[in-house]
């Protein structure tokens, strides 16, 4: 009993010894199958292909088709969609790519917007993978008995179990004919649950085939975020054909959605360690040495053109031939001097415009004054009343203050050209302002004229106005006889004040934008 209470603590020792290192090696195996798995579970290479593919903008060429795909039946190709089904009752379209995809492994992203004004839509937009083109046919606008793949976007529940909108994946051999009235629910290979129809932004799908096994995401369209995905379904051990068409297409029926698909982005999949072949070696080789042919037809005469351009302007020969082109500071310059010329112009115009009023309001001071004085010498002017003279003193009054304001808006109009020219001579002066100023003199311009059809219009009727007819005003030419003084002195003081703020606001701005210089 000593000796096996004394060998006790012993055995106890070994026994965590071993435990230990048996723990130490569990974790070392652990961590590296852990290892193994993260390095088998590395993502493949992507490569874009833009013969499969398509999106806006410029999506369609100026014949209405698509780049490398066809289209049939309803589909409207545009700018920056491609518009399968319109918001009409019996409707089928489809587009397909026009060249076979020979890659085993894909990826293809697209993005499509579902929209109609009924709380039910019909019948549903489908992606297809296949050996032929599904050109017209009774699924979606697809053909039946197809062999390969398709992804249905259903949203008109058939079976009326409630089970739509749905995403549905069906494969086909070419000899099944598709179950419309179950909703392909006893053929699908997967299926989930997703509504996609009137969504704020576009809906997105990514159905990605690698190593046999085919996976489809939802982007449901409720954020702008376009890798925010979530997963539908997968599909382990899909068999699909070595080669096939892409293609997208949608039909209504007793309803009625619009079916637009705006982009469809194909990429091809790889393996880690297999690098994608080369886009030379996928070019036949008729293919490639007619293109050959006539690169080198060109080159050629692109040679000789060159030749012949040399022979004839020997005197070019050496000199650069960015200096030809004209550089961005250089574009800038000659707008910001463009843009100063034609203020230069404007304000020219308004001047001579203020030249020719002044010239008539002197004309018009002038035959008063020589009227007024012919009255006072000639023996009739006794028979003209004190109030008739008082009127003809208050118009000539009137004039002389209309005179005056008009002298000092073409001095105001002279200063600011000035300024202008000699602003244009400054290299440096930028492009500040330019287009702030031709509106502010455009809105000068406007207000000029408003005032010159206010004159106007109070001439023509103070002369219509049959009560001042009694004055028997002196017989001169046509101009305003008794224009009311208050009214024309306001339009005249207000213009004056809104042309003086202008002139002081825009020469603090020419002060300010110096600042930066």
């Amino acid at each position: 009993m000593a000796v096996s209470i004394a060998q006790r603590p012993t055995a106890n020792g070994r026994v965590l010894l071993i435990t230990f290192l048996t723990t130490i090696i569990f974790y070392c195996s652990v961590a590296d199958v852990a290892a193994g798995a993260s390095t088998s579970e590395e993502l493949p290479h992507r490569r874009f292909e833009y013969k499969y593919s398509f999106k806006g903008p410029h999506l369609s060429l100026p014949d209405g088709g698509v780049p490398f795909w066809i289209h049939t039946g309803n589909a409207i190709p545009s700018a920056d969609q491609v518009r399968i089904t319109p918001s009409l009752r019996s409707q089928k379209g489809s587009v397909w790519t026009k060249n076979k995809v020979n890659f085993n492994n894909w990826e293809a992203e697209v993005t499509f917007r579902v929209s109609g004004r009924g709380r039910m839509g019909a019948d549903g937009l489908a992606v297809w993978f296949t050996s032929q083109q599904g050109l017209d046919g009774p699924v979606y606008g697809g053909a039946d008995q197809w062999n390969g793949i398709g992804i249905f976007f259903d949203s008109f529940d058939n079976d009326g179990k409630k089970n739509n909108p749905a995403i549905v994946v069906v494969g086909n051999n070419g000899k099944l004919v598709y179950d419309h009235q179950n909703d392909g629910t006893t053929q699908a290979l997967g299926t989930c649950l997703r509504d996609f129809r009137n969504k704020p932004y576009p809906v997105r799908t990514k159905i990605t085939y690698y190593q046999k096994t085919l996976t489809v995401m939802i982007n449901n369209g409720f954020t702008p975020d376009r890798d925010d995905y979530e997963f539908c379904t997968k599909v382990d051990n899909m068999v699909l054909p070595g080669e096939g068409f892409f293609g997208i297409s949608a039909a209504t029926g007793g309803l009625a959605d619009d079916h637009d698909v705006l982009s469809f982005l194909l990429f091809r999949l790889s393996e880690p360690g297999q690098q994608p072949p080369p886009p030379e070696s996928e070019i036949p080789k008729e293919e490639k040495d007619k293109y050959q042919e006539e690169f080198q037809n060109f080159q050629q005469e692109l040679d000789k053109k060159k030749e012949e351009f040399q022979k004839e302007h020997p005197d070019v020969q050496g000199e650069p031939i960015e200096d030809i082109y004209e550089t961005v500071n250089d574009r800038e310059i000659r707008q910001v001097f463009e843009g100063q010329n034609r203020i230069h112009l404007e304000i020219k115009q308004l001047n001579r415009q203020l030249a020719m009023i002044l010239d008539e309001q002197r004309r018009y001071v002038n035959v008063l004054t020589d009227e007024v004085a012919k009255k006072g010498t000639n023996a009739e002017s006794a028979q003209l009343d004190t109030a008739g003279q008082q009127q003809l003193g208050a118009v000539i009054t009137t004039q002389q203050e209309v005179l005056k304001n008009l002298n000092e808006l073409r001095n105001s109009f002279s200063e600011s050209l000035k300024q202008i020219g000699s602003t244009q001579h400054q290299g440096n002066a930028g492009g500040i302002g330019t287009y702030e100023t031709i509106q502010h003199f455009n809105d000068i311009k406007e207000h000029l004229h408003m005032v010159k059809r206010d004159v106007e219009h109070l001439v023509q009727r103070n002369a219509q106005n049959p009560a001042e007819k009694i004055m028997k005003c002196p017989d001169v030419p046509p101009m305003p006889t008794c224009l009311s003084t208050l009214h024309f002195v306001i339009f005249v003081v207000v213009q004056s004040v809104l042309f003086f703020c202008y002139v002081m606001y825009k020469s603090q701005q020419e002060a300010a934008a110096k600042k930066f210089f």
